[in-house]
């Protein structure tokens, strides 16, 4: 009975912890993606940046969360795997531009 609820209480541990990053994801994206869909050359938006930006961002710092858990816990494999797909992930948002610089400095020309 008593692991039973070790379980249970690990679980939703992980569960919590799962939402903690993705909720911390958010908050380091948020500037970026900020400037991304308003702040580009002459108002111009770029919805790229939300659509890939956000669900990046959700699961890399869910995906970066539970690793961290894994180790904590002594589980090696599940973090290695973790945190393979958090470099896939990473490189996923770096190759498309979700990750780079925001695109209104990029588009802003000589001027700047």
């Amino acid at each position: 009975m008593e692991t039973r609820r070790q379980e249970a209480l690990t679980g939703t541990a992980g569960c919590a912890i799962a939402v903690l990053g993705a909720l911390v994801g958010m908050a380091v994206w948020f500037p970026y993606g900020r400037r991304g869909l308003s702040g580009a050359f002459e108002g111009e938006t770029a919805p790229v940046v939300f659509l890939l930006g956000v669900p990046v961002m959700l699961l890399g710092g869910a995906t970066a969360a539970l690793a961290l858990f894994a180790l904590v816990r002594g589980r090696w494999r599940p973090a290695l795997g973790l945190l393979a797909a958090l470099t896939a992930l990473a490189a996923f948002g770096y190759g498309f531009d979700v990750l780079g610089a925001p695109r209104a400095l990029e588009d802003c020309g000589s001027p700047c």
